[in-house]
C-alpha cells in the first residue's frame, strides 16, 4: 500500500508541493447510517467515512462529523456515514458510501488518502474531500484530482504557541510529545511544539528539555497506530519518569492514555490535539489536567465545502487552515486561567500576532503552502 510506504518516506513533500488557498452514534464496519433530511431538505446526500478511531474519538473524526451535522440541519442535506474499526474497512467503506448515491464524499483522516483518491479516481461524477492529507502518485509526486479536495491545516503555527507555553510552565525543565505514526499532519504538530519550546529557551534563557521528538532528524516517538491507549500510557509512564511534566501526545484518541498517566502523577499537564479537549465529554474526568489544545477546526471546514458542493461550487483547490483564517488556534486555558502568569499570556498574544502578519514564520517540512 502507497500509504504505509509514506510513512517512512513521504515527509511532507506533497504537502509543500501544493500551492493552496482557502477560506476559512453510527454503524462499525462498512455498514452505512443515514441522518435523513429535515423538513426543508434538498435532493443532495454527503457522506463521511472516518478511520479506525471512529466518531466518538474526542478529536478529528468528532470534528468532522460535527461539520457533516451541522450540514444537515442547516442545509436541509441527507447524510450518511460509515464508521471504520480497523484500517482494512477504509476502501470497502468508501465503496459503500459511492454505492449509496452520494453526492460528496468525505475521508476524516490522512489513512483514507489512498481508499478516497482511488474512489475519487474511479468514480468522476461524484465528488470527494479528505481531512488532513493531499493526494500522491505511487512515487509520491503531488496530483490534483478534479473531484477530489484535500482539507488541509498548517497546525505547526498553533503548535509553536502550545511549546512556548508548555515551556514556560514546566516546574521540571522538561517537556514531551508523541505521535501516532509519522505522518505529516502528524509531525507538523510536532515541529511546531519544538520550535516553540526553543523560542522559550532561547527568550528565556533557560534550558526546558523536549523528549520525543528531534525535528532536525525527523524522527521521534511513535506508537504505531491512533488506537492503542495503552501503549500511550506507558509511554506517558516513560516521559513523566524522565522529568516531564507537559506531555503533547498526537495521536487521536490514543491522548487519553496520556490523561491516565498524567493522573498518576501530580503536577503533570496535557495538552489535547485537533479539538477542545476539555469540552470533551470522554475527557470529563481528566479535564482539569488539560492545559491547552492545540485545535484544528475541522468542522468548519467540512461544512463549507458540503455547503459549496450543494451550491454547484465545488472546487478541488485546497483547503489550508491558518492562524490568520482561523482554521487553527490553540483552546482557552481553561482550568489553567489562572496558573498561567499574565505575562506569558501576554507573550503568546504578542506571537499569535506576528504570525498571522507574516512577521514570524513557523516552518516545518509538512507545512502547507498557502497562495
Amino acid at each position: 500500500m502507497k500509504k504505509i510506504i509514506r510513512v517512512a518516506a513521504l515527509g511532507g513533500a506533497v504537502a509543500l508541493a501544493l500551492a493552496a488557498c482557502g477560506s476559512a452514534p453510527e454503524e462499525s464496519g462498512e455498514t452505512p447510517t443515514s441522518g435523513g433530511t429535515t423538513a426543508a431538505g434538498v435532493d443532495f446526500t454527503a457522506c463521511m467515512v472516518s478511520d479506525e478511531g471512529g466518531f466518538d474519538d474526542a478529536s478529528f473524526n468528532e470534528s468532522g462529523y460535527a461539520g457533516l451535522e451541522r450540514a444537515q440541519e442547516e442545509l436541509g442535506i441527507e447524510i450518511k456515514t460509515a464508521e471504520s474499526t480497523d484500517p482494512s474497512q477504509y476502501t470497502q467503506n468508501v465503496d459503500s458510501m459511492v454505492q449509496q448515491g452520494c453526492n460528496l464524499i468525505i475521508g476524516v483522516g490522512f489513512a483514507l488518502e489512498d481508499a478516497i483518491q482511488e474512489g475519487a479516481e474511479a468514480n468522476p461524477d461524484i465528488e470527494f474531500a479528505l481531512v488532513d492529507s493531499a493526494f500522491s502518485d505511487e512515487d509520491f509526486a503531488p496530483v490534483e484530482i478534479d473531484n477530489a479536495k484535500p482539507l488541509l491545516f498548517n497546525t505547526q503555527e498553533a503548535a509553536y504557541l502550545a511549546g512556548y507555553l508548555a515551556a514556560g510552565m514546566s516546574t521540571t525543565s522538561a517537556v514531551a510529545t508523541f505521535g501516532g505514526q509519522p505522518f505529516p499532519s502528524v509531525t507538523i504538530f510536532m515541529d511546531g511544539f519544538a520550535d516553540g519550546v526553543a523560542a522559550y529557551n532561547e527568550e528565556s534563557g533557560t534550558s526546558v528539555r523536549l523528549l520525543g521528538w528531534d525535528k532536525d532528524a525527523q524522527n521521534g516517538s511513535m506508537i504505531g497506530n491512533f488506537s492503542d491507549t495503552e501503549a500511550g500510557r506507558t509511554t506517558s509512564e516513560q516521559f513523566i519518569a524522565d522529568g516531564a511534566d507537559v506531555i503533547l501526545p498526537v495521536a487521536g484518541p490514543v491522548g487519553s492514555g496520556a490523561l491516565n498517566a498524567a493522573a498518576q502523577s501530580e503536577g503533570t499537564m496535557v495538552i489535547w490535539v485537533d479539538s477542545d479537549g476539555y469540552l470533551q465529554p470522554q475527557n470529563e474526568q481528566y479535564k482539569s489536567l488539560i492545559l491547552t489544545s492545540v485545535m484544528k477546526q475541522i468542522a468548519t471546514s467540512v461544512f463549507d465545502t458540503i455547503s459549496a458542493s450543494v451550491d454547484g461550487e465545488f472546487s478541488n483547490e485546497p483547503y489550508v487552515g491558518t492562524l490568520e483564517n482561523g482554521g487553527v488556534d490553540i483552546a482557552p486555558f481553561h482550568d489553567f486561567e489562572d496558573a498561567v502568569p499574565t505575562e506569558l499570556a501576554t507573550k503568546l498574544e504578542e506571537l499569535r500576532q506576528q504570525i498571522i502578519n507574516g512577521d514570524l514564520v513557523i516552518e516545518s517540512p509538512s507545512a502547507n503552502a498557502v497562495g
